[in-house]
């Protein structure tokens, strides 16, 4: 989890605009200023747009720095063949493949190969599975795949992926794709900042809400008194000020310093995707965001939903989704105009990605305004308390009255007794661990509602794609009931900005242990304000509906604020393995753990 700064160079000054939305080419060397044009035609401008492929079994891949520009300020970039994104791998389900990586770059590096079931010694996260790729030096993957889809492959190195380092990776069928279409297009989605990274991890480390500029304001007040009333409105600004929260506190990271971008492309660049009037065309939506949650959708264009982190699930028709970094979904489209707008707009409403599907170049179609940004409510705060319980549609209390929500909030794995059964309304227990200074708020009556699409969403007027709406075909990979439970708590400081589990970051942390063989029950209940996109690695986790039946299999797994899942997971690979939150800032502030399996 080492990380280091990119090298810049200074910067001009920009307008809002141009950050958000970004220059028409990203990568176009003549719109770099003439030191940088000439320093890029020594080292290489990236290229960008869409990735170039590469397919067989054995491949080679050369991790360096080229020079970006997606806003009007060069950068330096982590890339790999000098692209971004990175070369999509086309593999073979079946097939052993060998994969040479080479890093050019001053310091360590690494590849993981996110989703991919393989042995840990191949998964490529340093410190853990192996000490990552020096500099100058070439590591060897080499692995048998096992599994088909919709995957993709990024550094485990600082931020490297935020600075360029990912890419596509999808694995063909043995026997061929049993989803039938006319055209395949990899949409790969994710976030930019010309910041020095660690510059960024600063300032939110001093005041968390640095980015956020959708704070409460006066005007919003008098907003709230006109329709509700002074007094409702001067109770709920008390509430939120005793709690010292904002309803707003969406994203840490915001257009103010991202610029949001769908196959290394700006919204101004415009990303196209071709097509024919009537065909059936698959989409193959990656977030390798380094820390946004992008809302998606096709205006005028229904979205069938096939896969979920690259394993089928019943089609389930819809007009958008919500998903996370490390998350994918496979969508099948028909359609019929001749050009329509792929949006993408991040959770906070500061931003978002854009592209086309055209029935020739140079095409566009309308882009859709932002959505207004929602407050998060009561069931984001206190969870099913707040929801559904004795306080719904109160607006507002005091913070010291809450029952249902406990300030000041390591289940290090509460090793729990053998459970047969997912209880819907748990009672919360909370570790010892979480009465400290890494943790500001516990939540004692978390919900289960696995149909909540999360705030921003809720009724909007369109079909929302929810967990409860994912089942995976042929349901789950073992009849087995768990023979032991392990409870952690996704816990942090806003304040303080630390993330953590069970109150503990990961330098303070033991590792999480699972029995060979084993099959367990896992229960996430998330403590905090914000959706955390939970990956463990080298191992499915097969959710669980609230009644305790099989849901959908995942690799990536978010869980809502004030939320309780749980997940089944058959220990059935030795080794080491990370398991973590896939915002970016939150691994690096804590949220990671190490399951070893033995």
């Amino acid at each position: 989890m080492a990380s280091r700064p990119p090298n810049l160079i200074q910067a001009p000054a920009r307008s809002r605009r141009r950050f958000v939305q970004g220059l028409v080419a990203g990568g176009v060397v003549a719109a770099l200023p003439g030191m940088a044009r000439a320093d890029s035609a020594a080292r290489g401008a990236t290229r960008t747009g869409s990735a170039p492929e590469l397919t067989g079994t054995e491949f080679h891949l050369e991790i360096g720095e080229t020079l970006v520009n997606f806003t009007g300020a060069p950068r330096m970039a982590t890339t790999v063949n000098g692209a971004i994104p990175a070369p999509t791998l086309r593999l073979r389900e079946g097939d052993e493949v060998t994969i040479h990586v080479t890093n050019r770059l001053r310091e360590t590096s690494s590849i993981h190969w996110h989703g991919i079931i393989l042995p840990y010694q191949m998964d490529g996260v340093p410190g853990i599975s192996y000490p990552g790729i020096a500099p100058g030096e070439t590591f060897t993957y080499r692995f048998t795949v096992r599994q088909s889809g919709t995957y993709w492959y990024h550094s485990h190195s600082g931020m490297q992926e935020l600075t360029g380092l990912y890419g596509a990776l999808i694995v063909e069928p043995r026997g061929g794709e049993r989803i039938r279409v006319d055209r395949d297009h990899v949409v790969q989605l994710s976030d930019w900042t010309d910041e020095n990274p660690m510059r960024v991890f600063a300032k939110l480390k001093a005041q968390s809400d640095y980015y956020n500029y959708h704070q409460p304001t006066a005007m919003d007040f008098f907003r709230d008194a006109a329709h509700d009333g002074v007094g409702a409105a001067l109770t709920r600004r008390r509430m939120w000020n005793s709690m010292r929260m904002s309803p707003t506190d969406l994203a840490d990271l915001s257009g103010a310093t991202l610029t949001y971008l769908m196959n290394g492309t700006t919204p101004s660049g415009n990303w196209t995707a071709p097509f024919r009037p009537g065909e059936r065309v698959r989409l193959r939506f990656i977030n390798g965001a380094g820390n946004s949650f992008f809302d998606v959708r096709i205006p005028g264009v229904k979205m069938t939903v096939v896969q979920s982190d690259g394993v089928d699930v019943e089609p389930v028709t819809v007009d958008e989704f919500r998903f996370g970094p490390g998350e994918t979904y496979d969508v099948i489209v028909q359609p019929q105009d001749d050009a329509c707008t792929i949006f993408a707009q991040s959770m906070d409403r500061s931003g978002f990605a854009r592209g086309t599907l055209a029935v020739r170049a140079g095409l566009e179609a309308p882009v859709p305004a932002l959505d207004k940004v929602q407050w998060l409510t009561m069931g984001d705060m206190m969870g099913a308390m707040g929801a559904g319980g004795a306080m719904a549609g109160m607006p507002g209390m005091a913070g010291d009255a809450m029952p249902g929500m406990n300030h000041g909030m390591d289940h290090g794995a509460h090793g729990m007794a053998a459970a047969a059964q997912a209880p819907a309304t748990p009672a919360a227990r909370h570790a010892r661990t979480e009465y400290g200074a890494s943790t500001d708020m516990r939540v004692d009556t978390p919900r289960t509602n696995l149909d909540d699409p999360g705030v921003g969403l809720r009724n909007n007027g369109r079909r929302v794609l929810t967990l409860a709406d994912l089942s995976t075909l042929g349901g789950a990979l073992d009849p087995r009931e768990p023979g032991r439970e392990i409870e952690l708590h996704l816990t942090g400081n806003m304040e303080r900005y630390t993330w953590s589990f069970d109150g503990v970051e990961f330098g303070q942390s033991t590792p999480v242990h699972f029995h060979h063989g084993e099959r367990l029950r896992v229960t996430l209940h998330n403590d905090t304000m914000m959706t955390h996109p939970m990956h463990m690695h080298g191992m499915w986790s097969e959710l669980e509906s609230p009644q305790g039946g099989f849901q959908v299999r995942r690799h990536t797994i978010p869980v809502q604020p004030a939320q309780r899942i749980s997940f089944l997971v058959n220990a059935d690979a030795p080794g080491r393995w990370a398991w973590h939150c896939h915002l970016m800032f939150h691994m690096e502030a804590g949220m990671f753990r190490e399951v070893l399996v033995a």
